[in-house]
């Protein structure tokens, strides 16, 4: 596309996306399939996404699977340090109208709804007043969401969890600050701390203990978040379009792609593109489901 896809004439409000949804529902696999569609650009809204180092921990998008596509605000900041809601909406303010100024569309997409909320609706307001937003919400049923978490953390620890955090690990750590407050690094530090005093089976005990404490708290943190756009959605209307990924998790290889392409790819282009076109009127019914139950 050769227009400038993100700014409109002069007296509209320049145009932005914003993708929402609880860890571990494709929010970043949307956020990249509409970038390569459109020129657009990413800007990151995960608070532990934006530190340097702990990739996999952070479950960042690797460069191959970001597919040319520029990426703010993500693996930025030094690990030691906090990130606040206040410079998160420094940054991705500064971040949204360098993307304008290209003449490309920002795609906000992360996991922090509270970052997103205060981008939103802090300041009185004044990002309302200043952009467009179209919110797409990736949602899948706990029913087959929780297990998939469990099955994903299996193939990080596969992927290299444990070496990553072990080149990390220090005793003096504070588990309050910067990366160290991500989910699966506070939960290994029993681990660390005593696996050289332990035998085999010991250790293994212990490990094992830390995998399945980082699964429950992920499964609490999909939780929080979902009710918190549940909050959001039905209790400040913030007018999401909701994509109802669940038929996707049911499915393996081919046919959970064919099927992503039917549930999120697809709905999820069809809606941009109304969104881009200044088409007002509601998309089609088949195109966004706004009723959920969990």
């Amino acid at each position: 596309m050769d227009q400038m896809v993100g700014q409109n004439v002069q007296g509209q409000r320049d145009k932005v996306v914003i993708i929402m949804g609880a860890t571990g529902t494709g929010k970043s696999k949307l956020s990249i399939y509409l970038a390569t569609r459109y020129r657009a650009e990413i800007v990151n809204s995960d608070k532990m996404q934006v530190y340097k180092g702990l990739d996999i921990v952070t479950n960042k998008v690797t460069w191959e699977e970001q597919c040319g596509v520029p990426h703010h605000l993500l693996g930025i900041r030094d690990p030691y340090t906090d990130f606040t809601v206040e410079d998160f909406c420094y940054s991705a303010l500064h971040a949204i109208e360098s993307i304008l100024s290209r003449g490309r569309l920002p795609i906000i997409v992360g996991g922090s709804n509270r970052y997103i909320e205060a981008l939103i609706d802090g300041d009185e307001s004044k990002f309302r007043s200043k952009y467009n937003c179209c919110i797409l919400w990736v949602d899948v049923s706990m029913e087959k969401h929780y297990p998939f978490l469990s099955e994903r953390i299996d193939q990080m620890v596969e992927n290299g969890l444990i070496e990553e955090l072990s080149e990390m690990f220090d005793p003096n750590l504070d588990y309050s600050r910067g990366i160290f407050r991500s989910i699966g690094v506070p939960e290994f530090d029993q681990y660390f701390r005593t696996k050289p005093y332990l035998n085999d089976e010991n250790c293994e005990m212990l490990l094992q203990k830390a995998i399945s404490e980082m699964k429950e708290n992920t499964w609490d943190l999909a939780h929080r978040q979902l009710k918190k756009i549940h909050r959001l959605q039905y209790g400040k209307g913030w007018g999401m379009h909701r994509l109802d990924a669940t038929e996707v998790f049911g499915k393996r290889g081919k046919e959970a792609e064919e099927a992503w392409k039917d549930c999120v790819g697809g709905p999820g282009l069809r809606i941009v593109a109304h969104f881009l076109k200044d088409i007002t009127k509601q998309a089609p019914a088949d195109v966004i489901a706004v009723d959920h139950e969990s």
